[in-house]
């Protein structure tokens, strides 16, 4: 643990760190809380699943021509993105208790998650600037990965606590302030030229990261994980249903987060004997394997093991991918590489949650587990077949 102490003590990481936590935390309350809020708005599930899906879509829409912007125009971007980001949150508000049509409570999440300010993109493009030392990057991107699961599971624990203090309107207050007090913090405490542009960022052409092809192929092996993952989410809730308490699927869902947040945490000491892209795709092919398991679950202590052991290689392979991006991305496209892999997981998760659960209504939740792992397991395969086009291409800028 001595390597995260020494990550925290470098100048401005922790004050870094604790931002981007907070600016994460309104992507875990906001589809909660919309949901909650328009359910009782509008008393219509229909529109508030698919104002909560436009606010999804226009994420993984919106964050790479976001992280391009930054890149060529400056971080500074970040806080005007809060600003929208925020009044798009609240539009939605607004909108909702004034009975306003589907279309515009659609178009407005749309808005708001495009807008969402990307500053743990930006944060994992500088590790190696603020940090220096091989050890302290690997332990970084190590521990991102474990506050990202920190979020998503704090970011449903605020909403339920606000929602049961105040009402559901309110969570959508809070995440609006906390994005745009996220922002501003970060760029108070990030060092150096926020407004510069960056050169290769324009030498990239029209695709941008994407010219790079070990950036495609790290983007197109996340939709796999991204699908299984997707289709365990929806499974879980479905098998706490059949043995009759709903309610636990909270905790199975916390309990598969904080195993893979203890699986991130240990990562980030391992030795640096193997090579970053063999690294992600020995996890990528322990992915599915860790996940099969589940299907066979057969009570409720017995799948309460069983996500921990599948939640365990979740945050290790995000931060071994991070790894793999921070050395393959050209230069001055960092913000906009990380990006894709938000799209490209964004991506999968919805068509994994979207498959699950017509495979659930028809042949039962083992099914969709099934289902999620086949297709993981296929796409480490293609991964470990085309290894080559993860490895960094010889530098010509």
């Amino acid at each position: 643990m001595a390597v995260y102490a020494r990550i925290l003590r470098a100048p401005n990481v922790a004050v870094l760190i604790a931002a981007t936590t907070i600016g994460r935390l309104p992507f875990a309350i906001n589809g909660l809380a919309v949901v909650l809020f328009l359910r009782e708005a509008t008393g219509s599930f229909a529109i508030a699943g698919l104002t909560t899906g436009m606010l999804a879509l226009g994420s993984a829409l919106g964050a790479p021509l976001v992280g391009r912007l930054v890149d060529r125009r400056g971080v500074r971007l970040v806080l005007p993105l809060a600003f929208v980001h925020a009044a798009a949150v609240l539009g939605i508000w607004a909108l909702g208790a004034a009975d306003a049509p589907t279309v515009a409570l659609a178009a407005t999440a749309c808005l708001a998650g495009a807008a969402f300010p990307p500053t743990g993109s930006v944060l994992r493009s500088r590790w190696p600037e603020l940090l220096g030392e091989p050890e302290l990057v690997r332990g970084a991107y190590a521990f991102d990965s474990v506050m990202i699961e920190a979020s998503f599971v704090g970011g449903p624990l605020i909403t339920a606590a606000i929602v049961a203090a105040a009402g559901a309107q309110f969570a959508l207050g809070v995440s609006a302030g906390l994005v745009i007090a996220g922002a501003a913090l970060f760029l108070a405490a990030l060092p150096g030229d926020h407004g510069a542009i960056a050169p290769h960022a324009r030498a990239s052409g029209a695709l941008g990261a994407l010219s790079v092809r070990a950036i495609r192929m790290i983007a197109l092996t996340t939709l796999p994980v991204g699908f299984c993952i997707g289709t365990v989410e929806v499974a879980v809730p479905a098998f706490s249903d059949a043995h009759g308490s709903p309610e636990l699927a909270g905790v199975l869902l916390a309990l598969w987060s904080v195993a893979s947040g203890l699986g991130g945490l240990a990562f980030g000491l391992r030795s640096t004997d193997r090579g970053l892209t063999d690294t992600y795709v020995l996890l990528a092919l322990l992915f599915p394997l860790a996940c099969l398991p589940l299907a066979a679950a057969s009570s409720p202590p017995a799948m309460a093991l069983l996500v921990m052991l599948a939640g365990a290689p979740i945050a290790p392979l995000i931060a071994s991918r991070n790894e793999l991006v921070a050395a393959v991305a050209r230069r001055g496209t960092g913000t906009e590489s990380f990006t894709w892999l938000l799209t490209a997981l964004v991506a999968g998760l919805s068509a994994g949650a979207a498959v699950a659960g017509v495979v659930i209504e028809a042949e039962g939740w083992p099914a969709a587990v099934l289902l999620g792992t086949a297709v993981a397991a296929l796409g480490a395969l293609f991964a470990l077949s085309r290894r080559d086009a993860l490895r960094p291409e010889p530098a010509t800028y």
